[in-house]
């Protein structure tokens, strides 16, 4: 069974999302943001004292990205696809921790997740300008298509769409971005994700 060491109300979300796509059984080991992150049997699964971390057998991952990658490996097609695909989903998947995932938290940190009298108003419209301009490419990359890589959702919707979570359960406004809202809509209300959402309302 994979073990998962984290919160719903995390980057664990995503991997339980996956986790949920894969149909895999899995236990969501408790680790908050408080102290036990930095204790020694926390730093055993994940050396940089953040969560999430996984334990699969002798595996142990950290990085939620990667944790999904190695669950849809496991489940194979269509979570996991073969050939160019396959490449394309390690493609949206770096994009997503690269290009969209700053700039979103940009905006999140400065907008809900800093007390009030923390936030920068300025950092916050800048982290929205940023993240629009990606939107913009994958309004471009949705097309008429469903999902990112055609008709068949993948782990590149599941990582891609976790690290777009915040924005969409906050109302980012995303304007002109009718595909992209349209799409993170199927993403949200998948059975798998609606477990996952189950388990981080109640966290």
């Amino acid at each position: 069974m994979i073990r998962i060491h984290g919160t719903p109300k995390s980057r664990a979300f995503r991997c339980i999302w996956a986790a949920e796509e894969a149909g895999q059984p899995y236990e969501v080991v408790p680790t908050g943001f408080g102290p036990g992150i930095k204790s020694p049997a926390h730093l055993r699964v994940n050396p940089n004292g953040k969560i999430p971390a996984m334990e699969d057998g002798a595996l142990v991952l950290f990085e939620s990205l990667a944790i999904n990658l190695h669950i849809a490996a496991k489940a194979g097609a269509p979570l996991m696809p073969a050939g160019d695909d396959a490449s394309r989903a390690l493609q949206w998947t770096l994009w997503a921790a690269t290009e969209a995932e700053p700039a979103a938290m940009q905006w999140a940190y400065n907008t809900y997740i800093r007390p009030p009298e923390e936030r920068d108003p300025g950092q916050a419209a800048a982290g929205a300008a940023g993240l629009n301009a990606r939107l913009d490419v994958l309004e471009g990359q949705l097309g008429a298509n469903p999902w990112l890589l055609g008709e068949a959702f993948t782990i590149a919707d599941c990582n891609l769409g976790g690290v777009l979570y915040g924005a969409w359960a906050n109302k980012f406004d995303f304007g002109g971005h009718t595909r992209v809202k349209a799409w993170l809509e199927r993403c949200f209300n998948r059975p798998a994700a609606l477990a996952a959402r189950a388990l981080r309302d109640a966290a």
